[in-house]
């Protein structure tokens, strides 16, 4: 009879103590970003420092990944939380466009917000006298890692220009901060990146040397077959040497999170950016871009239920 109740008795302590274990579960959070010389990178761990701090239980970390593509295939296995991604490869993960690098829809994927825009930057060391996307026949170039979100944009922008990859003296498929480094050894001419305003790479490429920046002219971004495409400008200033407005092409980004997570981490996820979106800004400047009440325009993926809540209690949906 003893042994019966101490049986009893260890199997309740059992219960309980698994029931403990499962209401103390961390919240794990792996925030995806991009190479850590771009502009995701920082403001994901500036994200992730707010979510360490304002979400119960949660243990955050940071990714860095070859951007939105991987980024998009990573969440729809689950191996993400939060992930950057730009509009455009967003629209296509959804849809299962295999050529941009989704070999099926990801229907899993569900958006947090869209932020603020990326910038097509075509930078080129002035000695090459390239100056023009004409100029970039014969030439050496990078477009950013194959099947990325920026080799991508550069595939778009080149065909609506008449141009092909066909038409440069070599092209090259790598991220930001290599890229500079190979048109500082005089190996590369230019490179094609796509970040927000103030890039780390392109600020220490004009610290360096010379450069020249190539201007997208508006009537070639009307002829991209594409709503996430909108004509743009680098102010005058932005960089070093760069002492006029540069014409170009811009596409938003998008913080994604998939069906997975739960309403409530979605939601305090949401609401903690926008509550912290100066702390942002000092991550980085492109931040400064993020806007309420354009977080959940032209989204071309569902809202999380979670971020929903947010935007109606804050009167933005």
């Amino acid at each position: 009879m003893r042994l019966t109740k101490k049986l009893s008795l260890f199997a309740a302590a059992a219960v309980i103590t698994a029931s403990t274990a499962v209401l103390a579960a961390p919240t794990f959070i792996n925030v995806l970003t991009g190479g850590t010389s771009g502009v995701y990178y920082p403001i994901g761990v500036a994200l992730s420092q707010l979510y360490s701090n304002g979400i119960d239980g949660a243990k955050t970390s940071v990714q860095a990944t070859k951007a939105s593509v991987e980024n998009l295939n990573l969440l729809q296995a689950g191996r993400g939380e939060l992930a950057f991604a730009l509009g455009d490869s967003v629209a296509d993960a959804w849809n299962g466009v295999e050529d941009a690098g989704f070999k099926a829809p990801l229907k899993k994927l569900r958006a947090i917000a869209g932020t603020y825009p990326n910038y097509i930057q075509i930078v080129a060391n002035a000695e090459s006298g390239i100056k023009t996307l004409e100029d970039l026949k014969g030439k050496r170039i990078s477009v950013g890692a194959p099947k990325s979100g920026t080799e991508l944009n550069a595939r778009a922008i080149f065909e609506a220009a008449g141009l092909s990859y066909k038409d440069m003296g070599k092209v090259e498929f790598l991220p930001y901060a290599e890229s500079v480094e190979l048109i500082k050894n005089r190996q590369l001419d230019a490179t094609l990146q796509s970040s927000g305003l103030g890039m780390a790479a392109i600020r220490d490429l004009a610290s360096t040397m010379k450069i020249s920046f190539v201007s997208i002219p508006a009537e070639v971004t009307a002829k991209i077959d594409n709503a996430a495409y909108e004509a743009a400008t680098i102010p005058a200033g932005t960089y070093d040497g760069q002492d006029a407005d540069v014409p170009t092409v811009a596409i938003n980004n998008i913080l994604v999170t998939h069906e997975g997570v739960s309403d409530e981490v979605a939601y305090q996820m949401t609401k903690l950016m926008f509550d912290n979106l100066e702390r942002l800004g000092t991550a980085h400047s492109a931040a400064k871009d993020i806007k309420l009440e354009s977080a959940t325009k032209n989204l071309p993926i569902p809202l999380h239920p979670g971020a929903e809540r947010f935007y109606k209690e804050a009167g933005a949906l």
